[in-house]
């Protein structure tokens, strides 16, 4: 497996990740364990999504040569690659975006979207938020003050149906957890490649040596263990009795149809595994469908390498072509099998590039470097209006200049989306009371 890296030179594989270990020997048990009790639904606005299929491009991905090219602008400005027309007359995207720019009418695209946190670790935590840090942090920092949108639409959306209400591929965003929602909310991390040949997801499956009969023999001999007389088994809190609660729902999980379906990417056929893209980003939009189906409520793809200061051109000119291809799929499929109307998918990083097109010390290769001014989100299904376009950025792209909006209003769509109210107030373990988005207004067009 191949895991992108940005700017600050690492992978952060040793970023905590609630999710896949040995078989109940400690992260899938502990996952379970401290999930707890299933929320309660909050009142909040009439629900036009169930889903949301999260496409992170982390790194921040370059606007102009994606969603909003700009080739009336300057050379050392517009850059090498040419436009594709959309099928909205007078949109453009840029030349490698063929299926995208020509499945327009199902999707949205908002291109003014703004914020003034130029570094990957605050960039991050306000657009995965809403929430801008209180403090400044540096670029490769692991930020969390405040609930991920997908730890909220776990706790607020999730069902206790054996799986996991909100699940990562293949690693979690560095702002992608609960924070003081608990870690019974984060993200179940699925770091397992969907295109290998043989793919498993591990711990969602018995050992090839573990009949099942055997396994439930192994489970009947520990429940008989752990009714054997305890000091005082009326304790309140008894650490015992709390581990064979959530012991018992790893065994449900392993041994759940549900996941087993929704983890067996085999059973798709030939044509619509290549029609998706034989490769790990393909097969995680792939996967993600499946876990749509199975009614998954929350579903990150963490697809990272878009931190493009150098070879800009070289890069994107070989990537493009298939995350077009793959995302344009996803959306498709989802709408040929009924599911686009409920399931939001969103694809963003953290912020845009420079318009001017840079050369770091050392290199030949151009590149863009960081730029929270201007960027663009694409958005389809969960009764998001097809065709329609937000905003827009200035000639050479420097500033988002019609209809100016933030990550908060950007965040509150998702959630007015979601039947979650975007202006409640949220309680930390203290009793201080915190909102949920400090500007619940959700972007208008959008809903």
């Amino acid at each position: 497996m191949t895991l992108r890296k940005n700017c600050e030179g690492t992978t952060r594989r040793d970023c905590l990740q609630f999710g896949i270990g040995g078989l109940f020997g400690g992260s899938l048990v502990n996952t379970l364990r401290v999930r707890g009790e299933s929320a309660g639904v909050s009142a909040g606005p009439k629900p036009t999504a169930e889903r949301v299929i999260l496409i992170w491009m982390d790194g921040g991905p370059t606007h102009f040569e994606t969603f909003d090219p700009k080739p009336d602008a300057p050379s050392e400005f517009r850059g090498e690659f040419g436009y594709a027309k959309t099928s909205i007359p007078g949109v453009l995207y840029s030349e490698h975006m063929v299926r995208l720019a020509a499945g327009l009418d199902d999707c949205a695209m908002i291109r003014s979207i703004r914020h003034s946190h130029g570094n990957h670790g605050a960039g991050n935590h306000y657009m995965m938020t809403g929430a801008p840090t209180r403090i400044p942090v540096g670029c490769g920092a692991f930020v969390s003050f405040h609930p991920s949108m997908g730890s909220v639409i776990a706790k607020e959306r999730g069902k206790d149906n054996g799986l996991p209400p909100y699940f990562t591929t293949p690693r979690m965003s560095r702002s992608g957890g609960p924070n003081f929602l608990g870690a019974k909310y984060a993200p179940f991390v699925v770091p397992d490649n969907p295109n290998a040949e043989k793919f498993k997801v591990r711990d969602v499956a018995l050992p090839r040596d573990l009949a099942v009969n055997r396994f439930d023999r192994r489970t009947d001999l520990r429940a008989k263990i752990d009714k054997l007389v305890r000091l005082n088994s009326e304790v309140a809190g008894d650490p015992v009795a709390a581990f064979d609660e959530y012991q018992e729902q790893g065994y449900s999980l392993v041994t759940s149809p549900d996941a087993q379906q929704a983890f067996d990417i085999s059973k798709e056929s030939s044509s619509m595994r290549e029609r998706y893209g034989r490769n790990e980003f393909g097969q995680r939009c792939l996967l993600a469908r499946r876990l749509v189906e199975a009614g998954v409520p929350f579903i990150t793809i963490y697809d990272g390498g878009w931190d493009s200061h150098r070879n800009l051109f070289g890069a994107l000119g070989k990537r493009l072509p298939d995350w077009d291809n793959s995302v344009a799929t996803l959306i498709q499929d989802l709408k040929e099998r009924g599911l686009l109307d409920t399931t939001l998918v969103m694809a963003m990083g953290e912020f845009g590039r420079t318009p001017r097109i840079s050369t770091l010390s050392g290199t030949s290769a151009p590149g863009r470097d960081h730029w929270a001014n201007a960027m663009s989100v694409l958005m389809a299904g969960g009764g998001t209006p097809g065709g329609t376009v937000v905003g827009s950025t200035d000639r050479k792209g420097y500033a988002a200049l019609d209809r100016v909006l933030s990550p908060e209003n950007l965040i509150s769509t998702v959630y007015h989306k979601m039947g979650i109210d975007p202006g409640q107030i949220l309680y930390t373990p203290e009793g201080r009371p915190v909102h949920l988005v400090s500007d619940p207004t959700p972007i208008s067009e959008l809903i």
